[in-house]
C-alpha cells in the first residue's frame, strides 16, 4: 500500500519562516500523497490563530493543499482504527486518529514531527519526521 500521508505539523511549514524546513516540506509533499479533512481541520486553525493568515490566505493555502493531495473524510471505521490504534501503541486520541486517517487511506508512511522517527507499526505503516537532522 505505496502512499505518503502528511500531518498537519509538515503542512505548517509550507507557510513558514524557516526556509529549509519549508523546502523540505515542498519537495515531499510535490510527491503527492493523502490528508483528511481533519488535516484540514487542524491546519485552518493554526493558519489562523497562530500564522495570523488573513482568511483569502488561510482559503488560499487549503485550496492549493485540496489541489495537490487527496482529501479523505473522516468516518467512524476510522475514528474505531484510531481508538484501537490510541490503545495499542499509547499514541495520543489526536496522533491516532491521523495515523488511523493515513491507514484507511492506504498509506504506508506517515510525515509527521509529533511521533517517533522510524517507528514501524504492525498495521503497516512507518513513521517518518521530514526534519530529521535539520536544525
Amino acid at each position: 500500500m505505496p502512499g505518503s500521508f502528511f500531518d498537519t505539523n509538515v503542512l505548517v511549514y509550507l507557510a513558514s519562516s524557516d526556509a529549509a524546513k519549508a523546502d523540505q516540506a515542498e519537495a515531499i509533499i510535490a510527491a503527492g500523497g493523502a490528508i483528511s479533512v481533519q488535516v484540514l481541520n487542524e491546519l485552518s486553525n493554526v493558519a489562523r490563530r497562530k500564522m495570523r493568515l488573513s482568511w483569502m490566505e488561510t482559503h488560499m493555502l487549503l485550496s492549493m493543499l485540496r489541489g495537490l493531495l487527496t482529501v479523505h473524510p473522516v468516518t467512524v471505521d476510522m475514528h474505531e482504527t484510531g481508538l484501537a490504534l490510541a490503545e495499542r501503541y499509547g499514541f495520543s486520541i489526536f496522533d491516532a486518529m491521523i495515523a488511523a486517517s493515513a491507514l484507511h487511506a492506504g498509506c504506508d508512511t506517515l510525515w509527521t514531527e509529533d511521533m517517533q522517527h522510524g517507528m514501524a507499526l504492525e498495521e503497516g505503516l512507518r513513521i517518518s519526521n521530514p526534519f530529521i537532522g535539520m536544525r
